[in-house]
């Protein structure tokens, strides 16, 4: 026995960092891709909360007074949302809905859901939803 007894374990020492450094981009692309779902959703969440912070209760506002914030209309912040959501190019996202929409009488909070398609994780956990991104922006209506 004059062979080398060492021969080959170089090649499957390459094949298992190439197989590391797959998996590796793969997480990689998967963390990127739930960064982005979320960063447009807070960007959408952040647009309606705005938006429904300008739905000013007038009745309230006159019986009442402002204060240090103008009142809100909870139904007409709702209207507002959903309004925007609508008008919004960025609100084509397959399966966005609205998570929440929460008024005090004077702030809105919009919490928008939508599925992430993430290659990697959806193959090793078999998860035909994929993972939900959720983003929660809050407005309110001060008076300066």
């Amino acid at each position: 026995m004059t062979g080398h007894p060492e021969r080959g374990q170089t090649t499957l020492l390459v094949i298992g960092f190439a197989a590391i450094l797959l998996v590796l981009v793969a997480v990689v692309v998967d963390a990127s891709q739930a960064v982005l779902m979320r960063r447009t959703l807070a960007s959408l969440a952040d647009g309606a909360a705005l938006s429904a912070a300008q739905s000013l209760a007038e009745e309230a506002l006159y019986t009442s007074g402002a204060g240090e914030a103008l009142p809100l209309d909870p139904s007409a912040a709702r209207a507002a949302v959903a309004d925007y959501l609508r008008r919004s190019p960025a609100a084509d996202i397959a399966g966005l809905r609205v998570a929440d929409v929460s008024v005090d009488p004077t702030r809105v909070t919009v919490v928008l859901a939508a599925p992430a398609e993430l290659p990697l994780v959806n193959v090793v956990t078999a998860s035909a939803d994929g993972t939900t991104v959720t983003a929660r922006a809050t407005a309110t209506s001060p008076l300066r």
